[in-house]
């Protein structure tokens, strides 16, 4: 039987040495008065210490003085099994100074290795992550030199067939952050951008004899109606309730609480980004990039756009008639709204769904994608990329892996090199008039994030769009098959590539 706590008192039911899993997206949905009152325990009693955290997509709040970057700091983490880093600014640094053991996992494999221990299951069986970091028989999953576990990604035939297997720690606190409590401790999440992970953690929280804690908004009289309950109260422990803090007006249009249709869709975006102090994007790189990537859409797709210039796509999307004829996703649940990006990334405008993100990647893993547009750090001569780790920094793989796995056309977004590239375009002539210091396109890539061995046994359509050219994944490798107005083929691309590519 669920009982009401403060949040110092809910924090108790936590041991020294458990496994926590946290709900949460990115930056959004965080449970941030749990983690605060972990630290208040913490700086006065060091304890509880030795845990491990695990998140599906993080779980930080893109401020390094709040939510769980305090205890993480002070050194009660043990062991850190995240999709994506991004948004926990201290943690993501002091993983690469060997603090603590930190391990990086596809984001869907996460997500489904807990529905597995949900289910009773040790673990979960997935063809994502073949050939790429995480495959034990590359890199494995471990950041830094601390992180030498090998239980957590095992590779294994089952049938003739090649999967990686994906096991977590027992997880034995579950950290959720939901709407309101009724009087019988069921937990809505209504006025939420998600529900995330939230009831397949508690299953496998009550799997494993341990305690789920939830903060939530307000406790309410009227019992929610049985769809609208996303964790029964049988499965909880301990209710917080803190009073959340005023969201400004604008983010109301991602809960899901009134009907936009679609054309109010840009009117809300630029109010979010206005709300949230963020520039519009409007460079001549990703207007050329997105452009030309938009003309990869047909009618009725399905699709996935990443963050950075592939943002740029539903841009060009919207001005040439397309993004009212396809449907737009999210990794954190979210179907045939227009996805968000910044700080609340994982919210959708208009979303006409919103499931569990476990069914999410379920989707994305079959092939149910028709196309996706993702961003790129590197590009090598056989057309591997690497999307998630740069020189001395690092966000993660997130969901990225799960996306370009299955899915038939793959749009690879990214500029021809970067840091001083200066490009114009004038009536469709484009025009170099610098190159950037920082090559895009190298003999190798320093980490795997697609494997172009695999989308070429998986007869996937790649295209890798620049400001300059469009290149084609071939068994052979890369071969450019389109150069824009006004690009020297030679100067402008041959000369500035370390290998050659066929034409």
């Amino acid at each position: 039987m669920y009982e009401i706590m403060s949040s110092d008192e809910a924090i108790r039911l936590i041991r020294d040495g458990d496994c926590i899993c946290v709900n949460s997206f990115v930056g959004i949905e965080s449970p941030v008065e749990l983690h605060e009152a972990i630290y208040r325990r913490y700086k006065r009693m060091q304890s509880p210490n030795h845990l491990t955290i695990v998140s599906s997509a993080g779980f930080g709040v893109w401020d390094e003085e709040h939510n769980a970057e305090g205890y993480i700091r002070d050194g009660a983490v043990d062991r850190l099994i995240c999709g994506h880093f991004g948004a926990m600014l201290s943690t993501k640094k002091l993983v690469l100074e060997d603090r603590f053991e930190a391990y990086n996992l596809p984001l869907g494999c996460i997500s489904h290795a807990i529905r597995a221990q949900a289910g009773g299951l040790p673990g979960a069986l997935s063809k994502v992550g073949l050939d790429i970091f995480v495959d034990p028989r590359q890199e494995g999953p471990g950041i830094n030199r601390m992180s030498v576990d090998d239980s957590f990604v095992k590779y294994v035939e089952v049938d003739g067939e090649e999967f990686l297997y994906y096991k977590l720690p027992k997880i034995t606190v579950a950290l959720i952050k939901g709407t309101a409590a009724d009087r019988k401790g069921n937990i809505s999440f209504d006025d939420m951008f998600m529900s995330g992970d939230a009831l397949s953690i508690c299953q496998a929280v009550k799997a494993n004899h341990g305690k789920v804690i939830v903060q939530v908004d307000h406790l309410v009289d009227t019992p929610a109606r049985p769809r609208n309950a996303i964790i029964p109260g049988c499965l909880v422990d301990a209710i917080v309730v803190v009073e959340p803090k005023k969201r400004n007006e604008a983010f109301t249009a991602l809960t899901g609480s009134f009907e936009i249709p679609y054309e109010q869709w840009n009117e809300w975006n630029e109010r979010i980004d206005t709300a949230s102090g963020k520039p519009p994007k409007n460079s001549v790189v990703g207007n050329i990039i997105g452009r030309r990537a938009a003309m990869e859409l047909r009618v009725d797709d399905i699709v996935n756009i990443g963050i950075g210039i592939p943002e740029m796509v539903s841009r060009h999307a919207r001005k040439n008639g397309m993004l009212d004829m396809v449907t737009l996703t999210v990794e954190s649940g979210g179907i045939g709204g227009f996805p968000v990006s910044g700080e609340a990334f994982g919210a959708m405008i208009g979303a006409a769904s919103v499931y569990d993100m476990a069914n999410q990647f379920d989707l994305y893993d079959n092939g149910g994608l028709d196309i996706c547009f993702m961003g790129a750090l590197e590009v090598d001569a056989d057309g591997n990329v690497n999307a998630h780790r740069g020189p001395g920094a690092f966000a993660g793989i997130g969901g990225f892996a799960n996306i370009t796995a299955r899915t038939p056309t793959v749009v690879f977004c990214l500029t021809f090199n970067t840091k001083g590239l200066e490009v114009s375009q004038k009536k469709g002539v484009v025009t170099i008039h610098q190159e950037g210091t920082v090559p895009k396109f190298v003999e190798r890539v320093t980490t795997v994030s697609f494997s172009a061995r695999r989308a070429i046994a998986n007869g996937q359509k790649v295209l890798y769009v620049t400001e300059r050219c469009v290149f084609r994944l071939t068994p052979k490798g890369l071969k450019l098959i389109e150069a824009y107005p006004g690009v020297d083929v030679q100067k402008d691309i041959l000369d500035q590539l370390p290998f050659p590519v066929e034409m």
